[in-house]
């Protein structure tokens, strides 16, 4: 069955940078690389948001308030994909999800806590 496992969360002053990454498993390479893969991120008491995406055809978007900061890239024969932060701040701070989406279906990673904190 499909996988979504992230790594590399943790805790990290205001101002510096944390590297998530997100492995699937379950799929082969074919079906990775045709797969718009994307992190979304869940603060406290807020919707969960999608922060950046990279499709298929390798188009990304980002929201707003990480353009500038944030870099989603894809390696596709390590089936990962990863999100570099820098210039973190504290509004940063949340679960972060890796997201797969498919034609007909959607499959989640369980989440992993950034937390920006002097």
């Amino acid at each position: 069955q499909v996988q979504l496992v992230e790594s590399g969360g943790g805790l990290v002053q205001p101002g510096g940078s944390l590297r998530v990454s997100c492995k699937a498993s379950g799929i082969i390479l074919t079906t990775f690389s045709i797969s718009t893969m994307a992190w979304y991120r869940q603060a406290a008491g807020k919707e969960r948001e999608l922060v950046a995406e990279i499709s298929n055809a390798g188009g990304i978007n980002y929201v707003d308030s990480v353009k500038g900061r944030f870099t989603i890239s894809k390696d596709n024969s390590r089936k990962t994909i990863y999100l570099q932060m820098n210039n973190l701040k504290p509004e940063d701070t949340a679960v972060y999800y890796c997201h797969r989406r498919t034609a007909g279906t959607e499959y989640w990673g369980k989440g992993i806590m950034v937390t920006v904190s002097s």
